[in-house]
This record gives structure tokens, sequence and C-alpha cells, in this order.
């Protein structure tokens, strides 16, 4: 038996779906518009996760052009049936509605390749589907309630699948409209077939800090469907923000082999006040049914930060969970870009990249020439070495990302000299300069001027909400400035998202042909 850390899986890794087939779970979670989409993880113990692969692996699947940060791939739902994998999606985007719907993939081997999308003729978000024991299958969601009685109720839907035109046919069912009158988005709704009966999983409260879990019971599919008497079967909302873990739902449940039942769900870690820059994480909770109803967290009744595990391999916690150290070579899967594959900028060279440097910025949802992974710990410094025959205005260097709005850059960039009339001079200022963006308004949090060319080592030290941002040159070291972290999560700047730590290169908007180098970049939590 192992005593198992929550979460299972650190940083961004939200609303997870899981299944399992043999002794093998798979586990897949929200990308938004980060790019590969849709991360596919493989265990054998619920606790020991490596990435497999990405559901969204190939430009032609989807378009995210455009779309803006906490946009894209919401909420997917795995399942496996005579065969194959079934995933079910929402692509989102917030400036355009009919952009946006509801989609299914389907593959034989997890890790890819995965199909093309099918688009389904259903509104809403969260879309999830049960293959139910008579062979049919049931297609079902949540939106925007059609008559509410609240404002931002919302409703489950239901319609069945055929699954071979992979359309939806038949009458449509409204199965649920929230356990508790008055709570919001009654989302991230699973349905699963239990010793006969139907039971619907949902959360409620919205993906924050009133976020709750409820179930119901039907004995038909459609239902109708009675509410525990429970409900919620688990929040932390009554328990105040200064918890070790709030914002709890959008759960899943899978069965393991010998019988024992477990739930996926999200949470978040707050600290240094309420702010967690981390984001939505993975946790995992046991969960035991009693008077055919599923009871989570047995005899606690919250999300605990250690979990026994009776199956679970003594082995060392692997990649995803951000415990390997050092550096994050071009091969790693933790890397992603935004909206589009590196492959249109980045060039793997040794242990680091050739960036050809893009006219596009962070400010733009674009694809900019930007290569990051997710902060997994409170405590963490990453580090790189930067250089670039840099032109006026271009930078390259390191950023701390929570969206186009709000971001730190730290880089190594190049203006135009003064001289001492005023008057432009040739020869160009190479500096290191900290900028923080919030809420579309930059404001320099550092600057220095670098009097010598080469590559500059740089660095990001996060120690908890502090943020140091500090270069070396021909190894002295210096601390260029400081950003607070609290500026940057999603409590303070809206939106869904954990922050990332990656490198980037920009001309800002002018034309070029400059490459950057970014070479031993490397994640190390403290």
């Amino acid at each position: 038996m192992s005593l198992v850390q929550n979460p299972i899986l650190p940083g961004c890794y939200p609303d997870p779906t899981i299944c399992r087939v043999g002794e093998d779970y798979y586990l897949v979670t929200s990308t938004f518009e980060y790019f590969p989409g849709l991360p596919v993880l493989h265990s054998t113990d619920l606790v020991h996760w490596e990435q497999i692969g990405h559901v969204i692996d190939r430009p032609e699947q989807l378009n995210f052009d455009g779309i803006a940060s906490s946009g894209g791939l919401y909420a997917p739902t795995l399942r496996h049936h005579d065969g194959v994998f079934w995933l079910i999606c929402t692509l989102v985007d917030q400036a355009d509605d009919a952009r946006g719907g509801n989609f299914l993939m389907t593959a034989t081997d997890p890790a890819g390749p995965w199909s093309d999308p099918v688009w389904l003729d259903a509104g809403g978000i969260d879309p999830s589907i049960l293959f139910d024991d008579d062979g049919r299958a049931w297609v079902h969601g949540t939106r925007l309630a059609t008559d509410p009685e609240w404002f931002d109720q919302t409703e489950v839907w239901l319609r069945e699948l055929d699954l071979r035109t992979k359309t939806l046919v038949g009458p449509e069912h409204v199965l649920w409209t929230g356990a508790v009158r008055g709570a919001v988005w009654a989302e991230g709704p699973h349905l699963y077939k239990v010793d006969g009966a139907y039971y619907l999983l949902a959360a409620e409260g919205g993906t924050e800090f009133h976020h709750a879990i409820s179930v119901a019971r039907a004995d038909h599919v459609t239902g109708p469907y009675v509410g525990n008497k429970g409900n919620p079967i688990l929040t932390h909302r009554h328990l105040g923000r200064g918890m070790d873990v709030v914002g709890v739902g959008h759960a899943d449940l899978v069965e393991g082999p010998d019988g024992s039942w477990w739930a996926v769900l999200l949470g978040m870690r707050p600290y240094g006040g309420y702010h967690y820059n981390l984001g939505r994480e993975t946790f995992l909770v046991p969960v035991v049914w009693e008077d055919g109803w599923p009871v989570f967290a047995p005899g606690v009744g919250r999300v605990p930060m250690q979990v026994e595990v009776p199956f679970a391999d003594d082995a060392p916690l692997g990649l995803v969970q951000g415990v390997t150290s050092g550096v994050v070579g071009p091969d790693d899967v933790r890397w992603t870009s935004l909206r589009r594959p590196a492959s249109s900028f980045a060039t793997p060279r040794g242990d680091g990249w050739e960036l050809r440097m893009s006219q596009e910025t962070l400010a733009d949802a674009g694809t900019p020439a930007f290569l990051g992974v997710r902060q997994q710990h409170m405590d963490v410094a990453v580090t790189a070495t930067v250089s670039a025959d840099l032109q006026p205005g271009e930078e390259v260097g390191l950023i701390i990302r929570q969206s186009e709005h709000d971001h730190v850059r730290f880089s190594l960039t190049a203006g135009p000299l003064a001289g001492e009339s005023g008057a432009v001079r040739a020869e160009l200022d190479r500096r290191i300069v900290a900028i923080a963006r919030q809420r579309g308004v930059e404001t320099v949090l550092g600057e220095v001027s670098v009097s010598v060319d080469g590559p500059v080592r740089l660095s990001i030290t996060a120690r908890g909400q502090e943020y140091k941002l500090c270069a070396a040159l021909n190894g002295s070291p210096f601390t260029v400035a400081v950003a607070d972290g609290r500026t940057l999560d999603s409590v303070t700047t809206g939106g869904f998202l954990g922050l990332w730590l990656g490198a980037y290169a920009t001309s800002n908007g002018r034309p070029t042909a400059t490459v950057a180098r970014v070479e031993g970049f490397e994640y190390n939590p403290a």
C-alpha cells in the first residue's frame, strides 16, 4: 500500500476525465488555447502517470487561430467502447459563438493518432457520453436553462448517439437543472450505470470557490432523476477560503480491477493569500457505495492531501508530477506552444531551440514564438541562456504567462543609443528588461544595460508569490526586478488557467529575419 500525495497531477490539469481498459487507466484534461491539446496520460495504479500523446496534435484537426486565452478546449470526456477510444469535447470561441461547438473524436490507440473531429448538432458545453449495456450510446451535456428559474441556471440534456453515423438521433431529454436551488452552472455531467441504476454526476456553483459535486439516480437513462438527499456530496465551500484545497468539483468516476472505486476531480491550492497560481489541478479521492449512492472520501468528507492506494506502485513519481529536475530538452512532453505547432517557428538544437523571431507578440491572440511548460510547484526556478543578433525593438527571453493581457516578460532586448544631445546613434543599446503586463497595461519593473555582446543567462525564481528575475553575464548574477505573482493568477485576472513558464522571441511587429537561441532551459523545484 502506498500513501500518495495530492494532487496527483500538479499544475494546470483541470477537468480530468478517466477510463480504465483492463489494468490500464487513461486520463485527459482541458488545455484551452495551448497546443498540442488534450494530453493523454497513462497509469497502471492511478498514481504514477506518463503522458503518452495528445488528442489534438495536428493543426488541421481544429483551428485555434485568434481564440483568446481561456477559450479553446473545454472539459473533455474519455471513454472506451468495443476496442475504440471515444473523446467528446467542446471548442469555445468567446468572441464568436458560431465558431465553436461540441465534437467527437476516436482512436484505436489512446496515444494516437486521433481522428479529425465530427461535429455534433448540440449546443452548450461539457459534453459526455455513456455506452449502455444494451449497445446504445447517449450523449449528454450542459447549457443555460431554456426557461430558467434564476440567473445562470443550467440544465443537463440527453440525446441518443447513432454509433454508425456519429450523429444525434431521437428526442432530446432534459435530465437535471441542479441539486440546490439557486446554484449556477450544473456542469461537467457524467452518466454511469452501476448495478442496473443510472447515476448522473454533475458539478455546481461555478468552477471556483463555490464549486461542488452532486449526484442523482434514475431507473431509466432518460429519467426521471432523483437527487441524493446529501447533495452536494463533496464540496469545500463551507470550509472557508483558508483551506489548503478550495473549489473542488468536476469529478469523473472509475472502477479499479479489484472492484474499488475512485474519483479524479479538480481543485486549487491557494498560497500567499487567496491566490492559486498553479491553477486547477487534478486530485484523487476514494469512493465507496452505501445505500445505493457514491460516498466521496468516506470518513473524511473532503479532499485529503494524502490518499492510501492499496495497489499503487512504490516507484518514484514520474515526469508529469514534475519531480524530475533539470534541463527540459526539446523532446520533453511538457512543452506547449500557442494555437499552432511549435514547428512553425522553432527548431531543436542540442539541448535547446532556435526560435525564428516572430512579428507577433505575447499580447496577440496568435502564435508568437513561445514555448512554455506549466508551473507545477509553488517554489521553483527556471533558467535558460538566450542569445541573438538583435535588431532594434527585438527581444528574446523568459516569460511568466497567464494570458495575452497578463504576463511578465524578462528579456534581452536592443534599441538605438542616444548621444549627449539626444540624437540617435548607430550603435545598439543592449538591455535586460523586466516588463509586467496587467490588464493590457505595461509597466517596466527594472532594466539594466549590458555592456558586452554574447549570451545572457536569465532566471525566474519563484518563492511563493515572489518571482525574482535575475541575469548573469560571464557567471556574475544580479537581480533585475521582482514580480508579484498575486497579480497574475486567475483570481486577479479572470479566466481559467494556471501559469506557464517559458521562453519567447519577438520583433514586436517589425519585419525580421532574426533567429534567437534558447539553450539549457531548466525547471528545478525547490
